[in-house]
Order: C-alpha cells, then sequence, then structure tokens
C-alpha cells in the first residue's frame, strides 16, 4: 500500500507528516510525504520557526512524483492541516491526479480547523475552503467535534445532535466519516467518544478521558484510520483498530508526562494494541 501524505511537518516533535508518517510505515505502508510548512516545532509552544510553502511548491513535488510513473499504484492521499487555501486548491489538484491515474485510491481529508476552546487557529480563508472544496471531494474525513459542528452549521450537544451533524456533512460528498473526539450530553465525564459512520450505520466507541494536552494525536488518528479502512472496507473496523493504538500511545505519553507525543516509544501500539474497545451500533 503507497499513501501520498500532505501536511504540515515539524523538526522537533510529532505533529502533521511527522505524526502520520511513522505510524502507516509501521503498519507496512510505503508513505511520500509532501510537507505544506516545515517549522522548527509546533505552533502550541507559542514560538517557532520556519516557513509555510505555497501551492506552486506542491504541484512541483507532485509532478515530480508523477514522472517516476507511480501514480498508479497510489493507493490514497492523506492532508491534514493546509497552511493556505492557495495550498489546498494544490492538494485537490494532487487528489485528481492521483485518482485519474488509480480510481479506486482514497482520499482522507483531516479538515483541521480548530478546536474545542481554541476556536479556530488557522489562516482566514482555510475554514471555508476545507468546508466548501475540500471536504466534498474527500472519500474519508476525520474531524473533531468543533470541526464537525462547523462544517454542519450546527452544534452537536447530544448524540442525535451529532448523528445529524454527521448525516449532513456526509450529504456534501464523503461517504465516511470519523469525529475523532466527541463529548455530548451522553458522554461520561471521565470518557471520550469516537463516531464512525458509513452508509446509514453509525458507530461509537468510548475510552477512558487521559489527563494530557498535546499535540498531534489526530494527525497520527487520521492516517491510522485510512490505513484500517484500506484495508477492511469497514469504518466500524477501521474505528476499533484506529482508537486502540491512538489511546495506547496517548496512554503511554500521559504515563511518561510528556509534552510530545510518544510516537517512536510507544511504536508497538501501531501494530498490538495494548488494550482494545467495543465497537457499538448507535
Amino acid at each position: 500500500m503507497n499513501v501520498l501524505s500532505i501536511q504540515s511537518h515539524v523538526a522537533y516533535g510529532h505533529v502533521g507528516n511527522t505524526s502520520a508518517v511513522f505510524p502507516m510505515q509501521r503498519l507496512g505502508v510505503e508513505v511520500w510525504p509532501i510537507h505544506t510548512v516545515q517549522f522548527s516545532n509546533h505552533t502550541g509552544y507559542g514560538a517557532w520557526r520556519g516557513r509555510v510553502f505555497d501551492g506552486a511548491a506542491i504541484e512541483e513535488l507532485v509532478e515530480g512524483i508523477a514522472e517516476r510513473g507511480v501514480l498508479p499504484s497510489c493507493d490514497g492521499v492523506l492532508s491534514g492541516y493546509m497552511g493556505s487555501a492557495d495550498i489546498g486548491g494544490a492538494i485537490l489538484a494532487a487528489v485528481a491526479r492521483v485518482r485519474a491515474a488509480n480510481p479506486a485510491a482514497l482520499y482522507c481529508c483531516d479538515p483541521v480547523i480548530g478546536d474545542v476552546g481554541r476556536g479556530v487557529f488557522v489562516r482566514p480563508g482555510v475554514p471555508e475552503f476545507m468546508r466548501d472544496r475540500a471536504v466534498p471531494a474527500a472519500d474519508l474525513i476525520t474531524p473533531n467535534q468543533f470541526e464537525l459542528d462547523y462544517l454542519a452549521g450546527t452544534p452537536s450537544r447530544t448524540l442525535a445532535d451529532a448523528k445529524r451533524a454527521v448525516a449532513a456533512v456526509q450529504a456534501t460528498g464523503p461517504r465516511v466519516v470519523l469525529v475523532t473526539s466527541l463529548h455530548t450530553a451522553e458522554t461520561p465525564p471521565d470518557s471520550i467518544d469516537m463516531l464512525a459512520a458509513e452508509g446509514g450505520t453509525v458507530w461509537r466507541l468510548r475510552t477512558p478521558r487521559l489527563s494530557l494536552s498535546v499535540n498531534g494525536a489526530g494527525d497520527a488518528t487520521a492516517a491510522l484510520f485510512l490505513v484500517h479502512y484500506a484495508r477492511s472496507r469497514s469504518a466500524g473496523e477501521a474505528l476499533g483498530a484506529a482508537a486502540a493504538s491512538v489511546f495506547g500511545l496517548l496512554r503511554r505519553t500521559a504515563e511518561a508526562g510528556s509534552r510530545e507525543i510518544l510516537t517512536v516509544a510507544a511504536q508497538d501500539e501501531f501494530v498490538s494494541p495494548s488494550r482494545t474497545f467495543p465497537v457499538e451500533a448507535v
């Protein structure tokens, strides 16, 4: 399996491609990473150095890959933090090229817009681009609760609300939606839910809420979900596998008291999770 992963990159720590590439590789996937930004560290530290690339830089790298004649063997495209709507256009152009070469290829879009408690944290124009162009073009999307509400234009205070929001977003194009973190009126205070929806069925998985604040977990979740969905073609199975691995990763990180997720130290969680959780249709 080959995946073209187009998202941010940091030299120190694990977010964007530095959070997504290695877990996919650990699962035996060949990954072709293209970076939308190259920063010293993630922006959660409040200070960083580096630069944002433009759409032309992304297109140039995709052209170079295409010249190798390998696009027909690309099984999926994964996108995350885009940096600008200009970069988003280049990503969608790359998706179109891959689909032209391999119509069976999947596009998984992690619509990075913001988060509960933080609000929107991307550049102006990016949220609208995600909603109006990227999400409708995707086969799979992996929003958090804040992003789901933005895309659907309605709050998900209850499970029923969340299911309606997911259905509204699916109606715009993506056939599979994974909500990576969800806390509704039905969610116990010490827990966190994840939802996956496909073909009219919604599955829920509940894990204990861990006491930590890190960046990059959503990037790993999207990558793992894409790989497991591509192999199983079941959103429910992919939810169970991805959630187990990410919980193990975050548990190890919390136990170590690390500011960065322990992507390398906890790598066995990607192939053999230490704990699994039931997946139920709701």
